[in-house]
Order: C-alpha cells, then structure tokens, then sequence
C-alpha cells in the first residue's frame, strides 16, 4: 500500500470515528431529553402519553389528598387556566405546599392523569423556575384571569405587591 493511500485510510478512518462518536452522543442527548409542559398544553394535547416529561404549574389548594398508605398522593396542577390531576407515590419534599410551585416529572397515563416519579417544590418564597412562572404568565394571557388572584397565588418576583 503506498503511503498517499495509507494517510487517506487514516483520514477516513478518523473521519468514521467521529461521525460514530458524534451519532451516540447525539443519540444519548435525545434519550434523556425531558420537556416541560403547563396543564394549558397537556389539555390542547400537545404531548403524547407514553413520553417522559415535566408538567409544573401550582399545586390547587384544598386538592392534596394522601391514601391510606401513607406514601400515596394525589393532588392538582394548575396553570390558572386549566389543571391535571397528579399522582404521586413517594416521599414529598419539605417545601411541598398546597397554593406554591411545583414540578413533577413522569408520563400522563390513558386515564388522563399524570403518573409522577418525581416532585420537586419551589425553593422559597422569591425563587419560581422559569418555566413555571413563563406558563403561568402564556397562561394568563390565553384565558385572562383576574389579574390580582394570578398575582396573589404565584407571588410577586420582585418582592412587590400586585399591580
């Protein structure tokens, strides 16, 4: 083999490699992909059933109910606009409150309501992740709450009163 053709293997063998390690990283990247989504999408159906993914919104007051078991849980997501009903086995985080924040991770079941692995609650009194606070505003701007009952359950990020 002549060595002009001996670099151009190289070559394309590190070319190959590449491409290879490219595809599987890509590939790992697009299974542990999650996405977020408010109550407002899952009832316009923009999710499918069987796919892994986050829905955060506000835990509707008066909606948290334990079974029997102790360590079942069903409860209500809501956006202000539309809610989804959550079921939850597991321990709850110490910040889990009727009326704050929260995100759960897990699919929405044939019966219509969303089979969480995980719950995570809301830092503290200031602190919204992004895509909660993000929904709850598309939200208000699609169904028009009243301004202040928004204002009053999702608190204001600045610290202020609502307008």
């Amino acid at each position: 083999m002549k060595a002009r053709n001996r670099r151009l293997a190289w070559v394309a063998g590190g070319v190959g490699a590449v491409a290879l390690a490219c595809a599987l990283v890509l590939n790992a990247f697009r299974a542990n992909v999650v996405f977020f989504v408010s109550p407002s999408q899952i009832a316009a159906q923009a999710m499918p059933v069987t796919r892994h993914f986050r829905l955060g919104g506000l835990v509707e007051r008066g909606s948290l109910r334990r079974d029997g078991d102790g360590l079942t849980v069903h409860f209500v997501v809501t956006d202000t606009a539309k809610e989804i009903s959550v079921i939850y086995r597991g321990v709850l985080p110490d910040l889990f409150r009727e009326g704050s924040g929260v995100v759960a991770q897990g699919t929405l079941g044939e019966d219509g309501q969303f089979h969480a692995d995980q719950v995570l609650a809301k830092h503290d009194e200031k602190y919204q992740a992004p895509e909660v606070g993000d929904a709850l505003l598309h939200a208000r701007d699609n169904e028009r709450p009243a301004r202040a009952t928004l204002h009053a359950a999702i608190g204001a990020t600045d610290g202020g009163s609502p307008p």
